[in-house]
C-alpha cells in the first residue's frame, strides 16, 4: 500500500488511505435502479452499482461529506454507518446529521480546520469554498464545501489532497491556490450535472479550468456517470485535458479500482 491512494466506490464515494489514516468521502451506497433524492421533489435513478457495501468498508477515521444530497449521503449510509463516526461537513449538514443521531458530525465554516492524529502523524482537514448552483439558484441547493487534506508524518514529505465537492468553477475558488499552493493531487467532482438545463456541477470545460487554476500534480476525476443527470462524460474531460496539454497529469480510476495519488514523476 502506498502512502496515498484512493479506492473508487462510485459517484463521489472513495476510500482514501493517507499515511495511517483512512477516510470515506460522500457515502453513496444505493444500487442500480434505486432513486436518490435531490431535494425539491426531484429524484434521479442510479444506473451503476457501488463497488463495495457498507459492511465491506475498512475501519474509518472519519467521513468527508461535501454536502447533503441523496447521491452523496443516502438512506443506506444513514441507516448503516456507525453513529459515532466523525463526519466532517458543512455547518448546515452538521445540524441535520446530529438530528439523525450522528453525534460526532462537525460542521466547518469555510477556511476552518479539524485535525486527526494517529501514530505521530497529523491529518488536517480544511473546509474550502464551493458553490453548487449559479446565482440566486444556489440558495435552493445545499451548502457545499471542498476539503483540503494535509498529511504530515515525522521524517516524511507532507502530502496535500484537494477534494473539490460538487462545486461549479467560480471566482471564489481563486483564493484556494493562494492559501494552498503545491497541491499534490485533486479528486475532482465532474459530471456536468444539469437539471432543467441548469449546470450544477463542473463539466469538462469548467473542470479543466479548475485544474489549470489549482495546478495539482495529479487530477483524478470522479462523479461523472452514475446518474442520468450527469451529462458530461469522463471522456470529455480527458479530451479537454489532452487539448490543453495536461492529460499526463490525469489518472482515471474505475469503480472498484485502487490508484496511487502520488503524482507522476
Amino acid at each position: 500500500m502506498g502512502p496515498a491512494e484512493a479506492t473508487f466506490v462510485g459517484t463521489a464515494t472513495t476510500i482514501l488511505r493517507l499515511g495511517g489514516f483512512t477516510l470515506l468521502t460522500d457515502p453513496n451506497f444505493l444500487h442500480r435502479g434505486q432513486r436518490a433524492y435531490l431535494g425539491h421533489g426531484l429524484w434521479s435513478r442510479r444506473r451503476t452499482d457501488p463497488a463495495l457495501t457498507i459492511d465491506e468498508l475498512p475501519d474509518l477515521d472519519a467521513v468527508l461529506l461535501s454536502h447533503l444530497h441523496g447521491d452523496h449521503f443516502d438512506r443506506v449510509a444513514r441507516r448503516g454507518l456507525d453513529r459515532e463516526l466523525p463526519i466532517v461537513t458543512t455547518p448546515a449538514a452538521q445540524r441535520r446529521l446530529r438530528r439523525w443521531g450522528f453525534r460526532a458530525a462537525q460542521g466547518l465554516p469555510t477556511w476552518q480546520s479539524r485535525e486527526l492524529h494517529r501514530d505521530g502523524g497529523t491529518l488536517r482537514l480544511t473546509a474550502l469554498p464551493g458553490q453548487h448552483g449559479p446565482g440566486v439558484l444556489d440558495r435552493l441547493l445545499p451548502d457545499v464545501m471542498g476539503t483540503m487534506v494535509d498529511l504530515q508524518r515525522p521524517g516524511q514529505p507532507a502530502f496535500r489532497l484537494y477534494v473539490t465537492g460538487d462545486t461549479l468553477f467560480r471566482p471564489q475558488l481563486a483564493e484556494i491556490p493562494e492559501r494552498f499552493p503545491d497541491v499534490d493531487a485533486m479528486l475532482i467532482h465532474l459530471g456536468g450535472t444539469r437539471i432543467a438545463g441548469v449546470l450544477l456541477t463542473m463539466d469538462a470545460r469548467q473542470g479543466a479550468d479548475l485544474a489549470e487554476l489549482i495546478r495539482p500534480g495529479l487530477t483524478v476525476p470522479i462523479h461523472y456517470d452514475d446518474y442520468p443527470v450527469f451529462r458530461s462524460p469522463l471522456r470529455h474531460f480527458v479530451d479537454e485535458a489532452r487539448r490543453r496539454g495536461f492529460v499526463s497529469a490525469v489518472r482515471t480510476v474505475a469503480r472498484g479500482q485502487t490508484v496511487s495519488l502520488t503524482p507522476p514523476a
